[in-house]
């Protein structure tokens, strides 16, 4: 008996371990963002706060406790995914080549909203240039938070980030780009709910004509 052959269209879109890794990464986002806003509350540099119902742990304590817990997560399940990333050689193959010309070409039909989705397998460039923004933003908010943490251990860390204040906003703000994404990242799954799909089983579904 033969076993079916496996072609390149047969394979899943996403690998168990990508959409793992991606459910994981969400769930860590999701508590960092909200437990954060609860620190940053609790010590405001910019003049406003967040709402409250809008953060998590009800007091500076028990937001720090969620956020540590949520961070060791990202670190963890970050380092994982990069790894496999580079390992499998998904990285070059779904992220490279990216050319300011193909960034161009593809935000222009983007705005025309015709830049085609027809093919999960492939990002186009803006979708490449933003998820590797995301790694970037990613790495520099775990590296101003272990400033945060512990700027005494880390402080060749902390002085090139300059210094401890700047760190705490350069928390903030790469924080808030990580949220920015995550609103992009929503929006575009409710124009092309599909992608959804591939994500909780790994293949595409039906388009409609």
């Amino acid at each position: 008996m033969h076993s079916p052959t496996v072609t390149p269209k047969s394979r899943p879109i996403h690998p168990l371990w990508i959409r793992t890794t991606h459910w994981l990464n969400a769930l860590a986002v999701l508590i960092l963002v909200t437990s954060g806003w609860r620190i940053y509350n609790a010590a405001p540099f910019f003049p406003f706060n967040i709402p409250a119902v809008l953060t998590l742990g009800g007091w500076l304590g028990g937001a720090l406790q969620w956020h540590f817990a949520a961070m060791w997560l990202l670190a963890a399940n970050g380092l994982a995914y990069l790894a496999l990333n580079i390992a499998s050689g998904r990285l070059f193959v779904k992220f490279f080549p990216l050319t300011i010309t193909g960034i161009w070409h593809d935000t222009l039909s983007a705005l025309r909203g015709k830049l085609s989705h027809a093919d999960p397998r492939r990002y186009n460039n803006v979708q490449r240039l933003v998820y590797l923004f995301v790694i970037v933003d990613i790495v520099l908010l775990v590296l101003s938070g272990l400033v945060l943490w512990k700027s005494v251990q880390f402080e060749v860390l902390r002085e090139l980030l300059g210094g401890y204040e700047l760190s705490r906003r350069i928390h903030f703000i790469s924080m808030a780009a990580l949220v920015a994404f995550v609103a992009l990242h929503l929006l575009m799954v409710a124009l092309v709910p599909r992608t959804l799909l591939t994500m909780l089983s790994g293949r595409a579904g039906k388009t409609t004509p």
